[in-house]
C-alpha cells in the first residue's frame, strides 16, 4: 500500500519518498534553528524597535533569515545531489546564502537603500541566465528584451516581498502558499523545490505569529523574496504564465497599488509607513485576523492556479476579482 501511495503521490504532485523526507526535515530544521536564532539575537540584541511607523509595540528579535535560509539552502543541496532537482538550483541557493549575510547586515542598520539596490540587480542580473529557455513573457518581447523585463520584475518582487513583511505572520502565510501553489502545478524538480520552501516556513510560522516571537528581518524577507521569485519566473518561462502570475497576485496588487498612491501623493516611496492595505486592516494592534484574511484569500488564489492550467483567462479574471475582493475588505476595515 506504502509503494501505491507513493507512486500515487508522484503522479499527481510529483513529489517521491526522498523529497518528501527532505521537507520533512527541512521543517524541524528550520523550528529548531528559529528557535536558537530567537535565543541569539535576544542576548545580542538585534531587536526590531517599535517606532512611528511599527505594527507592534514591544521590541522584537530580527533575522530569523539566519535560520531559514540556510536549511532551505542545504535542503535544495540535497535535492540537487539525489537527481531530484537541476543543478541550477544550488547556484540559486549559494546566491540566496549571500543575500542573507549582505541583508542581514542591512538588519543592523547598515545599507543604504542604494546600494540594497544595487545588491539586487548584481544578484539577480547573474542569476537571469538560470531560468529555463522558454520565454517569461509569452514571445511578446524578443529573448533579450524578455530577460531584461524579467530582470526589472524579479526585483521588483523582492523589493516588494520585503515592503509586505509588515505584520505578524504574512510573510510566512505568503510563502507557505506560493511554495504549495507551485507543489500543485509545477514541473516535478520545481515542485520538490517548492515543497522544501513550504516546509520552512511551517517550521518559523509558530515563532512569527501573532503576537511575534522574531521577525524575519531582510535576512530573511530578501532572499526569500529572491527564491520565490526564481521560482515564480521558472513557472512563467515553461508556459506556465498564469499560475505563476497569479499564487503572488495578492503580494503584487497591495504593493503596487500602495506604491502608486504614495508616488501620486509624491511620498519617498523608499521610507517605511503603514500604508499597505493589511496594515492599515489591523485593527486593536490584533494581526491574526488580517493574516487570517490573507490565507484564505492565497487559498483560494491556488485553487485558480490550478484552475489556470486548464483555463488561464477565466483562472485569471477570478484571481483578480478575489484580489480585489480582498483589498476592498481591508479598506474597509481601515475606515
Amino acid at each position: 500500500m506504502r509503494a501505491a501511495f507513493g507512486r500515487l503521490t508522484q503522479q499527481r504532485v510529483g513529489i517521491d519518498w526522498t523529497t518528501a523526507a527532505v521537507a520533512l526535515a527541512a521543517l524541524g530544521g528550520s523550528a529548531a534553528l528559529t528557535a536558537l536564532a530567537r535565543f541569539w539575537l535576544q542576548h545580542s540584541a538585534v531587536l526590531d524597535r517599535p517606532g512611528e511607523r511599527s505594527s507592534h509595540r514591544t521590541p522584537v528579535p530580527r533575522g530569523a533569515g539566519l535560520a531559514l535560509v540556510p536549511v532551505l539552502a542545504a535542503a535544495w543541496f540535497v535535492l540537487t545531489a539525489a537527481g531530484a532537482a537541476s543543478n541550477d538550483a544550488v547556484a540559486v541557493a549559494g546566491s540566496a546564502l549571500l543575500l542573507m549575510l549582505c541583508f542581514f547586515y542591512d538588519d543592523l542598520g547598515g545599507l543604504p537603500v542604494a546600494l540594497r539596490l544595487v545588491a539586487h540587480f548584481a544578484v539577480v542580473t547573474a542569476s537571469i541566465w538560470l531560468l529555463p529557455d522558454g520565454l517569461v513573457f509569452q514571445g511578446w518581447l524578443p529573448f533579450g528584451l524578455d530577460r531584461v523585463a524579467a530582470v526589472l520584475l524579479w526585483v521588483w518582487f523582492i523589493n516588494l516581498f520585503n515592503f509586505m513583511d509588515g505584520i505578524d505572520g504574512i510573510a510566512g502565510v505568503e510563502t507557505l502558499c506560493i511554495g504549495l501553489g507551485i507543489v500543485l502545478v509545477g514541473a516535478a524538480g520545481d515542485r520538490g523545490l517548492a515543497l522544501v520552501v513550504a516546509a520552512v516556513a511551517i517550521g518559523f510560522l509558530p515563532f512569527n505569529w501573532h503576537p511575534a516571537k522574531i521577525f524575519l528581518g531582510d535576512a530573511g524577507s530578501v532572499p526569500l523574496g529572491y527564491l520565490l521569485g526564481w521560482l515564480l519566473l521558472t513557472l512563467a518561462a515553461r508556459g506556465m504564465w498564469a499560475p505563476a502570475l497569479i499564487l503572488p497576485l495578492y503580494y503584487l496588487a497591495d504593493a503596487t497599488v500602495t506604491l502608486a498612491l504614495r508616488l501620486g501623493r509624491g511620498e519617498r516611496v523608499w521610507q517605511a509607513h503603514r500604508s499597505h492595505f493589511y496594515q492599515r486592516a489591523v485593527r486593536d494592534g490584533n494581526h491574526a485576523p488580517v493574516t487570517l484574511i490573507v490565507l484564505t484569500g492565497n487559498c483560494g488564489l491556488i485553487a485558480l492556479a490550478w484552475l489556470a492550467l486548464k483555463a488561464p483567462l477565466p483562472a485569471l479574471g477570478l484571481a483578480a476579482a478575489l484580489t480585489a475582493g480582498m483589498l476592498t475588505l481591508f479598506a474597509r476595515r481601515a475606515v
